[in-house]
């Protein structure tokens, strides 16, 4: 099998349609966010960070983008955010949201970044598996969080804290 060349890089506003193509892809399968409407780009630019957004290109074709949002306005709380992941189906299994989620946990800490959370659908055991792989620990599991389509999801809560930020 040969290796595809992955490269990620920060992602632009010219992004956004193929961004949003992914994001509906992670929506259908019912285990990647509780979002059903896909938000327009300036609803979704107000609720993530500036910083520590990625897109993760095979060729000139973004497959897959992530980014970080505030978990609170509260200034004790600036460095810590929750992380999203999100890969086209058609790239899943490649390494791709690996190569996103350690960019962004890079990146963070460059940002002053000290607890990356996420919090993920119990089902989608390929979320956690990856979180797990780069040193996230299950620290919760929030029962009927959240209604979605009519049924009470939990979610579990992961977190990974910075071992170079926040740590005297």
């Amino acid at each position: 099998m040969t290796k595809i060349p992955i490269s990620i890089r920060s992602m632009e506003k010219t992004d956004w349609n193929k961004v949003v193509e992914i994001y509906k892809q992670g929506m259908e399968t019912g285990n990647a966010t509780f979002q059903h409407e896909v938000p327009v780009w300036e609803d979704w630019d107000r609720g993530h960070l500036s910083y520590c957004r990625f897109v993760a290109k095979i060729g000139n074709e973004v497959v897959g983008w992530s980014a970080l949002s505030p978990v609170s306005s509260r200034c004790v709380y600036s460095g810590v955010a929750e992380v999203s992941v999100y890969v086209s189906t058609n790239y899943r299994g490649q390494k791709v949201g690996s190569l996103l989620l350690r960019k962004l946990i890079d990146e963070s800490e460059e940002n002053n970044i000290w607890t990356l959370q996420a919090g993920i659908f119990p089902e989608n055991t390929p979320s956690i598996k990856i979180h797990e792989q780069h040193g996230f620990r299950q620290i919760g599991h929030r029962e009927k969080i959240g209604n979605m389509n009519g049924v009470w999801r939990d979610t579990l809560l992961f977190e990974k804290r910075s071992t170079k930020i926040g740590i005297s």
